[in-house]
């Protein structure tokens, strides 16, 4: 027995001893660490959807997750920490419902996940499309007497859109900002913005637009547009 002792718990025994107390302090802080849970709003990460594929709902939803774990590590926790992962590796066109578990969320360690909400949410996706729409200037104006809008030019004329393909065959045209054009006697070009109503539907490399309101004498008394 001596010899054990003297080969084994003899050699650094003060740092052994300081190495015992410093295992014992830290026990013992974790067990009086009490149990804690918070409520997190975590977005949903969308994995492994097909290229040519759109979403094509325009609410998105996010997920509040309940977490529980020592007080210590849920008063530190941030929102972006945690995250929810969903596979769209299967989605094909049309509307599909997905399941939300606790093995789908991305926490920190020693956390455990309570309950997530929803638990089911649906989605409804198209095959993207792209195509050309004419640009349509919205010009409205108060014109001396006698003169009235010859033509209005828009440049460029057309531009190209993309996005859920049911959604883009839908657009016949995109607007511009409204143009008051009151005070033009002859011609003049205004730069302004394109819109397309559909929030789902991107233009393709936006610019902006220049518009040229023409006028023209007429034989008349009104001038209101």
């Amino acid at each position: 027995m001596s010899q054990f002792l003297r080969k084994f718990v003899l050699p650094n025994f003060g740092l052994k001893l300081f190495s015992l107390g410093l295992a014992a302090g830290l026990w013992l802080v974790l067990a009086r660490d009490p149990v804690a849970e918070v409520a997190l709003d975590a977005p949903i990460e969308f994995q492994h959807m097909a290229d040519n594929l759109e979403i094509n709902s325009e609410h998105v939803p996010s997920a509040q997750v309940r977490v529980r774990g020592p007080e210590r590590l849920i008063r530190s926790l941030r929102t972006d920490q945690i995250h929810v992962e969903v596979d769209l590796g299967n989605a094909r066109p049309g509307e599909r419902t997905f399941n939300l578990t606790a093995q789908q969320v991305r926490e920190p360690r020693d956390l455990k996940v309570v309950q997530v909400v929803p638990s089911q949410f649906q989605l409804s996706f198209d095959v993207r499309a792209r195509r050309e729409i004419e640009v349509r200037p919205r010009v409205t104006g108060q014109f001396a007497s006698g003169l009235r809008i010859a033509r209005v030019v828009a440049s460029p004329e057309r531009i190209a859109i993309t996005g859920p393909g049911a959604r883009v065959n839908a657009i016949d045209f995109a607007t511009t900002d409204p143009i008051d054009a009151s005070g033009v006697t002859v011609s003049q070009t205004f730069i302004t913005n394109v819109y397309v109503p559909d929030p789902l539907i991107q233009v393709v490399n936006p610019v902006a637009v220049h518009v040229t309101v023409i006028m023209e004498r007429f034989s008349g008394s009104s001038g209101l547009h």
